[in-house]
C-alpha cells in the first residue's frame, strides 16, 4: 500500500470517527439517548436544536388541562397514587420513539406493572418527546398525548405497554393516529371511555403538560432515556438485572 493510499484511509476513518462523535452546541440543550443491548447500556449521545419560536409555539399549542393524577405542569403522571407513604417512588423517563425504552419495557415492564399492583412501589411518570426532533416528526408528542388521554381512564400503564410492543421497528417511522388509537383499544379501554379518549386525543386536551414534562426534565438534569430515578437517585442500569432491581427496591423500602 502507498504512502498516499495510507494516509487517505487515515484521514477516512478520522472523518468517520468524528461523525459518529457526539454533538453538543453552546446555546442549546443536549440531550442523551442511552441505548440498551440486552442488561448492558451503551451511551449514544445526540444534540437536540429547538429555535426559541418553535419552542413557544409547540408549549402553547393544544390545551392546558392536567391529565388525571397529575399534579402541576412539569409533573408526572402518578400511576397508583394510593401507594403508601413507606414504600419508594419510582421516577421513569422514557420516549415512546426510544427503542432502548421498549427494550426496557421488555425486560422490565411486567415487573414493573406487579409492584404497582403490589404497592411495591408508587410509580410516576414523565413521558419525553425529544427524539421529535431527532427524527423529524411529532410521533413523540402524539404518543405522549395518548398516554396522557390514557391515564385520563385509568388506563396509562396498560396503554404505555401497548405502545411500546407495537413501536415500529424501523427508528423514525412514527406512529399513525390509527395505530395510536389501536394501542387505546389494546390497554382496554371501550365504549364511552374510547368516545372521551378520542376527543381527548383529537383535541390535543394536555399537550401543554406533555411539553412542560419535556422542559422540566431538562432542568431536573435528565439526559438520557430511559432514565429511571428510585427515591430521586438515579439507577445505573448497566447490567442491571430484575433481582437486582427488586432489591433496590426492598432496600428503600421504609
Amino acid at each position: 500500500m502507498s504512502k498516499a493510499t495510507a494516509d487517505r484511509k487515515a484521514a477516512s476513518r478520522k472523518e468517520k470517527a468524528a461523525a459518529a462523535a457526539p454533538r453538543s452546541t453552546s446555546t442549546a440543550k443536549v440531550v442523551v439517548a442511552v441505548v440498551v443491548v440486552l442488561l448492558v447500556v451503551a451511551g449514544v449521545v445526540t444534540a437536540v436544536t429547538l429555535g426559541k419560536s418553535d419552542k413557544k409555539a409547540a408549549t402553547t399549542a393544544g390545551g392546558s388541562a392536567l391529565p388525571k393524577n397529575v399534579a402541576a405542569m412539569g409533573a408526572g403522571v402518578v400511576v397508583n397514587p394510593g401507594a403508601p407513604s413507606t414504600v419508594p417512588t419510582l421516577d421513569l423517563y422514557e420516549d415512546f420513539q426510544c427503542p432502548v425504552c421498549a427494550r426496557f419495557e421488555e425486560i422490565f415492564g411486567l415487573q414493573i406493572k406487579d409492584m404497582v399492583q403490589s404497592n411495591q412501589v408508587k410509580l410516576v411518570a414523565h413521558p419525553l418527546s425529544f427524539l421529535d426532533d431527532n427524527l423529524k416528526n411529532d410521533s413523540s408528542n402524539r404518543a405522549a398525548n395518548a398516554a396522557a388521554c390514557a391515564a385520563d381512564q385509568d388506563k396509562f400503564l396498560q396503554y404505555h405497554a401497548a405502545t411500546f410492543q407495537g413501536q415500529p421497528s424501523q427508528e423514525g417511522a412514527g406512529y399513525s393516529d390509527a395505530a395510536l388509537k389501536d394501542f387505546a383499544t389494546r390497554a382496554g379501554i371501550t365504549g364511552a371511555a374510547m368516545t372521551s379518549w378520542e376527543k381527548c386525543y383529537a383535541d390535543k386536551a394536555h399537550n401543554q403538560w406533555v411539553e412542560s414534562v419535556q422542559t422540566q426534565s431538562e432542568k431536573d438534569g435528565v439526559n438520557g432515556t430511559p432514565t429511571v430515578k428510585l427515591d430521586g437517585k438515579t439507577l445505573d442500569l448497566t447490567g442491571l438485572t430484575q433481582q437486582a432491581f427488586a432489591d433496590k427496591v426492598k432496600a428503600a423500602t421504609k
